[in-house]
């Protein structure tokens, strides 16, 4: 995989309009080309003065049913599904505009994210990438939940999933991140949940924009949506993205082997709150510089962790 060593941004501007999936309501966003350094970073242009909030984990404000970052009162909700998208096309630097509090669900999924970014354009900046270089392993565990990093010359993700429904059950799921095998592999894949799980959440005021046309709905035996699944495991797939999205917060790409167990956004939250801690597990490097070149792809692999079961 060739992985670039020069940070990129969009080569023009791009909007799309959608409703948020716990709001309801119409938002109007643009994704913008951004300088090298600037990161991806979000622009409420409803609120008086505009204000601006960077994607990074030291700005998420609530992971219950989201990942949602905030900054002086103003904040941006459910970032998850555009975070990954950016990060899985390997774009550095963006400036998201909205006119709402909720980035739009789209359908469900990353995949109309990771088209418009693909007609907006990718160009090479010509300053350097740097990135986060594991070269220990960080571990984290609560009850049958596991989160842990590992050393790797890739970004790669192995998700486990177990639900007691029949239609989801165990599944788990592989994938090296970068572009090609985000768009075909991951972007497709759509949040998912119960029927019975929709009539709660309304009366608690959310979901109040989900439909069939932009989640799974199962009633546990059988999916409900006319079209079906993607993909005969697209529930661990969405959660890989759910991963991929909330693991953009750490502000730059890293080269290490994540593996999940029955994860969220809360976890992924304590999880980099974690990787932050202990900063003797990873170092901070130029991209070009991750790579010896008297002794490429030789790191010690024996440390990773089987939980898939």
């Amino acid at each position: 995989m060739l992985i670039s060593t020069n940070q990129r941004t969009l080569e023009k501007s791009v909007s799309f309009s959608g409703i948020g999936l716990h709001s309801g309501r119409k938002v109007h966003l643009t994704l913008k080309p951004a300088p090298p350094n600037h990161g991806i970073k979000f622009k409420r242009t409803d609120l008086p003065n505009m204000p601006v909030i960077p994607a990074l984990f030291q700005m998420v404000v609530d992971t219950s049913l989201a990942t949602v970052i905030g900054e002086e009162g103003a904040i941006v909700s459910t970032v998850e599904h555009l975070m990954a998208s950016l990060t899985g096309m390997g774009v550095d630097n963006a400036l998201v505009e909205l006119d709402a509090h909720e980035v739009p669900v789209m359908d469900g999924s990353a995949k109309l994210f990771t088209s418009m970014i693909k007609k907006a354009g990718i160009v090479e900046q010509k300053s350097p990438r740097f990135c986060f270089l594991v070269k220990e392993p960080i571990e984290i565990t609560d009850g049958d939940r596991f989160a842990a990093v590992y050393p790797s010359d890739t970004f790669k993700i192995t998700c486990t999933i177990d639900f007691a429904h029949p239609i989801i059950g165990i599944q788990s799921f592989s994938v090296d991140v970068e572009p090609e095998s985000f768009e075909k592999d991951i972007a497709p894949a759509r949040t998912f949940c119960h029927f019975k799980e929709i009539e709660y959440m309304k009366q608690d005021g959310l979901a109040l924009g989900g439909s069939l046309e932009n989640a799974i709905v199962h009633d546990g035996e059988k999916v409900l949506n006319p079209d079906g699944l993607r993909f005969k495991d697209e529930f661990v797939r969405h959660k890989i993205l759910d991963c991929i999205g909330d693991f953009s917060l750490l502000g730059m790409p890293f080269l290490g082997h994540m593996v999940v167990k029955k994860s969220g956004h809360m976890f992924n939250h304590l999880f980099l709150k974690e990787f932050f801690t202990r900063k003797k597990s990873w170092d901070t490097v130029l991209m070009s510089d991750a790579f010896p070149p008297e002794d490429p792809g030789k790191r010690d692999y024996s440390a990773v962790r089987s939980v898939a079961l």
